[in-house]
């Protein structure tokens, strides 16, 4: 369901119409998770890491409405209920990449399932979009497994219209008595402020924490 603001009563109506029409502004911020606990949960029940890392984010960006912004077919602002996660598969033959989606659910095993059987049913497809059928209300979500960077810069041109962050986590790795992994956001100043974007980061590392509690 998409939910419209009215723009005369929203707190950040201001900021918006600035970095819409004035500055028109996106950033990346890259942070470091700690994973420990999850890698030992996946372990434990034999799941595969990147549909649950998939999950713990997912779940984050749909705690916060400000990276579920869009404008509807109308041309109203507002924001989805929830985002399903678009993400890419990669062909080890031919070192291309397929982007597909899943469809969330708040119930981990159910996603897990939803993700499980796409990267199975698409993993030989070769093409940009090989699953059709997305929504509106996605989230780009990539995996860059061979590297454990220290920043990315998504130079990336985007209509003012185009609202959602681009999510990008790496190849984690052990330090010390942890492990952790990067995490690069891509947002739409216009929508999102650091606040905002503070907020999600520290809900997806929550949402990691608590991991046997979803698992």
């Amino acid at each position: 369901m998409f939910n419209k603001i009215d723009i005369d009563k929203w707190e950040r109506a201001e900021h918006f119409k600035y970095y819409i029409n004035l500055i028109k502004t996106n950033y990346t911020v890259t942070v470091d998770f700690d994973i420990t606990k999850l890698c030992n949960e996946i372990e434990k029940r034999n799941l595969k890491f990147f549909p649950t890392m998939l999950y713990a984010i997912i779940k984050g960006v749909n705690l916060n409405k400000e990276f579920r912004m869009s404008y509807d077919k109308d041309g109203n602002l507002g924001y989805w209920d929830y985002c399903d996660p678009s993400y890419t598969i990669f062909h080890e033959d031919d070192h291309t990449f397929s982007d597909i989606w899943s469809k969330y659910n708040e119930n981990f095993k159910i996603f897990y399932k939803n993700v499980a059987e796409d990267m199975q049913k698409y993993r030989n497809i070769k093409g940009i979009k090989t699953k059709l059928g997305r929504g509106d209300n996605f989230c780009p979500i990539s995996c860059v497994p061979w590297v454990h960077y220290k920043s990315v810069s998504h130079d990336t041109y985007t209509e003012p219209g185009i609202f959602f962050p681009v999510i990008t986590f790496g190849k984690y790795e052990k330090k010390e008595d942890k492990v952790v992994i990067p995490f690069s956001i891509f947002v739409s100043h216009a929508v999102a402020d650091g606040w905002h974007t503070a907020k999600l980061i520290n809900d997806v590392q929550n949402i990691i924490d608590n991991c046997s509690s979803w698992m």
